[in-house]
């Protein structure tokens, strides 16, 4: 039976946090001299809302069941967009509830796809209200507050299992909490080295810091509608972000553990990262080739350092973007889409089907060609030395099957309701559509086509920014959390 006064016990905590997050946009505004317009109401309802939730709940106890962790995790993604809204509303910089509703989704869930067309001419406080939404969404809302909750005498680790993305987990230290402590701190570790790398490259402190933020939370929102080369003009800006992007991309358990733990060893043997590497650089190297030779690119350098940006921010699902990708040789857009489908690792910030599975699929399959040549050999499937549970392989069939239906469906139905033919740009083809499908459930951010990171997607229609704030949510859930709740049995008692 799911224990509905604990759920809304923890929402209210949970909007708490909210609140304070808003709180430190309104402080930006004061700063700027921007009023209390967009922010005010928001704070207030945030704040009423987590009053009543907990209020409502203090009677609610502590003993949480898996269905509660599945309810909390998906309404609170839910509840936060539908509140982190309202400041695009109330601004009027964004006029209309789907646009405002997608573009929120699209910070809480790390994708950074945007439909703001002159981003240089918003608030600074809305800027940093989208940075700020990358950044708590990109470590999970849920798993960022983990920390926490044991001090209201919330139990965390059902909340753990069902927020957390990838197939397996390393333990940091058997009390969750603690583990979410060590964990955050990478990541504001993270975050305030890329703040200061970029400071001394010559980046002004409010870009340093918003930049910073998206690139940790491998989000992608930035401060300017140009590409970075146009705006900054600096290749070690460029180089920097690739580097912390890069970084971003990694098991934050395994950075744990190679910088506080000193074991390198655990960082240079782990499968999933070998992985990880190997499609960046060979990715790299293909784009880098093709673009040298086959696009009349003079200089090596610049071929390699557009090349290892694009593949970097598109496998780590950041979405930021030194260059139009689009304008590419053709048979580059395969190897993008792939390193769009890939992703980076589990437990990191970034989205898209993940490494580890990657691996994990690749020895199934070297298992299978094994055993047709020896039929009565019993292989397990071995991951770092470890046999991989049959549980985990079945899950991982199921996900699959989820993600491909999750990804042509979503497609299809945008090459159906994307655009409007009386829009500017009224040719819309399964390609585009399927580029918009991946960039939303893998959490990237532009797509393909004129989808790309020359263009926003303000031209879509109401229906097409729902789906794809559908698909970026379930993506950033690794959907089972989501689909789940439509099943009959999830609300039967027992």
């Amino acid at each position: 039976m799911i224990n509905w006064r604990l759920i809304l016990k923890i929402i209210g905590i949970l909007l708490y946090i909210e609140a304070g997050l808003m709180m430190l946009c309104q402080i930006v505004a004061f700063i700027y001299g921007e009023g209390i317009e967009s922010f005010g109401l928001p704070i207030s309802l945030s704040i009423i809302l987590g009053l009543t939730g907990r209020l409502l709940g203090r009677k609610a106890g502590a003993n949480m069941g898996r269905k509660d962790g599945y309810v909390v995790v998906s309404m609170v993604w839910v509840i936060f967009t539908l509140i982190g809204m309202l400041p695009f509303l109330l601004s009027g910089a964004i006029p209309d509830v789907s646009s405002a509703f997608f573009e929120t989704m699209s910070g809480f869930t790390s994708t950074g796809a945007t439909i703001l067309d002159d981003i240089d001419s918003m608030p600074r406080c809305l800027l940093f209200w989208r940075s700020v939404t990358q950044w708590i969404g990109g470590i999970g809302i849920v798993f960022f507050t983990i920390a926490i909750l044991p001090a209201f005498g919330v139990g965390e680790v059902k909340l753990f299992a069902c927020e957390s993305t990838g197939p397996l987990h390393d333990k940091v230290h058997p009390r969750i909490s603690v583990a979410a402590k060590w964990i955050g701190s990478v990541y504001v570790v993270l975050t305030l080295l890329c703040i200061v790398s970029l400071m001394l490259c010559g980046m002004d402190t409010f870009d340093a810091i918003n930049y910073s933020m998206c690139t940790t939370a491998t989000g992608g929102y930035g401060t300017h509608s140009e590409m970075l080369h146009e705006v900054f003009k600096s290749p070690m800006i460029e180089y920097v972000l690739t580097f912390y992007m890069l970084m971003s991309g990694v098991n934050y358990t395994l950075i744990y553990y190679t910088i506080l733990k000193g074991r390198i060893h655990k960082f240079f043997r782990d499968a999933e990262v070998r992985c990880y590497y190997i499609i960046v650089l060979g990715a790299t190297a293909i784009c880098t080739v093709s673009l040298f030779w086959a696009n009349d690119c003079s200089d090596l350098e610049l071929a390699f350092r557009e090349s290892i940006f694009t593949v970097v921010s598109l496998q780590t699902t950041t979405g930021l973007a030194t260059c139009d990708y689009t304008l590419w040789p053709v048979q580059l857009m395969p190897i993008l889409l792939f390193v769009m489908f890939a992703g980076a690792c589990s437990g990191s910030t970034s989205g898209g089907f993940k490494c580890v599975r990657l691996s994990i699929i690749y020895r199934i399959l070297k298992n299978e060609f094994t055993r047709i040549l020896h039929p009565r050999a019993v292989i397990p499937v071995r991951l770092n030395d470890v046999i991989v549970p049959q549980t985990v392989v079945q899950t991982l069939l199921g996900f699959i099957t989820l993600f491909v239906l999750g990804l042509f469906g979503g497609a299809f139905v945008l090459a159906l309701f994307g655009v409007n033919p009386n829009n500017v740009h009224p040719s819309f083809d399964y390609y585009e559509a399927f580029g918009l499908a991946m960039s939303s459930i893998s959490n990237v951010g532009p797509g393909m086509g004129y989808y790309g990171p020359a263009h926003s997607w303000m031209i879509l229609t109401p229906v097409a920014k729902w789906v794809c704030s559908f698909l970026m949510l379930i993506g950033r859930l690794e959907i089972f959390p989501i689909v789940i709740l439509f099943t009959q049995g999830f609300w039967k008692k027992g």
